[in-house]
């Protein structure tokens, strides 16, 4: 390995699983190439290879356009970075045990993409590995994956002996995430005007929405959802009314609903006129909260009537969000668990062979070992 004597080896690595996005302009076609090549995102069929980038092709100046309305970028890899570096410093003090510790971002369809994550890791002489998923709520669209992308990869690097993994796949209950999602919904509510104004405001929760068909085929995604919308309100001792909506539909086929653009207008035309938005699912900004709620959503609101639409602050660099992402990893790793009990289940009607694996899992589940590289 290119680490010294004076260079402790990283014990732990932190695999920071989530999408990506675009850092520039240029980077948006390659994106979208990605994106629409992964079926299990966006099931195409057998026209997959052809019909995905002419798809991509065909969206990259209208998605361009998008983010060069934000500033020419999504910032997703740089918050991923700052919680990361943020995580990795609270670790190596929580559990010295397994210092020291480093996260590593792996993006599915941007730079760093997964091999260059677990390139470096190589190189810093990782042996103890969470692939830890940025998504708290679980879908195969989105965690399965990642982690299906993770596995394929070490498959193709010859690094299926290389590190002893374990896998974080949801944590939508987590104590510390829904305090720091109801602290950010407290935020939003400060910025209506006080009085009758605020005490009346409904709350919005905006969740990205999927094919209403992965949902039917049994993936627990909206659930989980719910269950963290259920436990902000409960923690905000339900002090306003809400609503959950879905954004981010795309194509023609039924889509998880109610959408979020229409509850907006649907409140303002029963003569509701202030409300918060709230992202929930995501961990930080990014094009679909800076440009979808923050620019499309926000300027049909007011056409519509909405007098005060203020957007809930996203997760970011927040500090509770921060101790609960070191919380979840401390615990995961104090219990030697190998990966949550929902994960061993596949949706009812999965059809992809290779979902739910762990390539070479922690020593005290090797024996699952053969079976997960079986399978792939």
């Amino acid at each position: 390995p290119p680490y010294t004597i004076a260079m402790k080896p990283i014990k732990t690595g932190v695999v920071m699983l989530n999408m990506g996005g675009p850092s520039s302009l240029r980077d948006v076609n390659p994106f979208l190439r990605r994106l629409f090549g992964d079926n299990e995102i966006i099931d195409l069929g057998r026209l997959q290879s052809t019909l995905g980038p002419f798809i991509a092709d065909r969206r990259t100046s209208k998605i361009q356009g998008q983010y060069g309305d934000i500033g020419g970028g999504s910032p997703i890899g740089h918050w991923t970075d700052v919680q990361g570096r943020k995580l990795a410093q609270q670790l190596d003090q929580l559990s010295p045990s397994t210092a020291p510790h480093k996260a590593y971002t792996a993006f599915r369809y941007a730079d760093p993409l997964t091999e260059m994550a677990l390139e470096q890791m190589r190189e810093d002489g990782v042996s103890r590995a969470v692939a830890f998923s940025q998504y708290p709520q679980f879908s195969c669209t989105t965690s399965g994956s990642s982690l299906n992308q993770l596995w394929r990869e070490l498959d193709r690097l010859n690094m299926n002996k290389q590190f002893q993994w374990s896998v974080i796949d949801r944590w939508p209950t987590h104590p510390g995430y829904i305090h720091s999602v109801a602290d950010c919904v407290k935020r939003g509510l400060d910025m209506v005007p006080e009085g009758s104004a605020r005490d009346g405001a409904v709350i919005v929760f905006s969740s990205h929405s999927l094919p209403q068909k992965i949902i039917t085929r049994g993936d627990p995604y909206a659930q989980e959802m719910g269950a963290t919308v259920q436990l902000v309100m409960a923690r905000l001792a339900h002090s306003h009314s809400y609503v959950h909506a879905w954004q981010s539909k795309i194509g023609f086929l039924p889509w998880v609903g109610p959408n979020t653009s229409s509850i907006i207008d649907g409140l303002a035309k029963s003569g509701h006129r202030h409300v918060v938005v709230v992202p929930i699912g995501f961990t930080s900004d990014h094009v679909e909260t800076l440009y979808e709620l923050d620019i499309q959503y926000a300027d049909a609101a007011r056409k519509s009537g909405i007098v005060t639409y203020a957007r809930a602050p996203s997760l970011n660099d927040s500090p509770i969000f921060v101790d609960a992402l070191s919380d979840i990893v401390h615990r995961h790793l104090s219990t030697q668990e190998l990966c949550s009990t929902q994960y061993n289940l596949n949706c009812a009607h999965c059809t992809n062979p290779t979902c739910r694996t762990i390539v070479n899992p922690i020593k005290p589940h090797s024996n699952l070992r053969a079976r997960a590289q079986s399978i792939l």
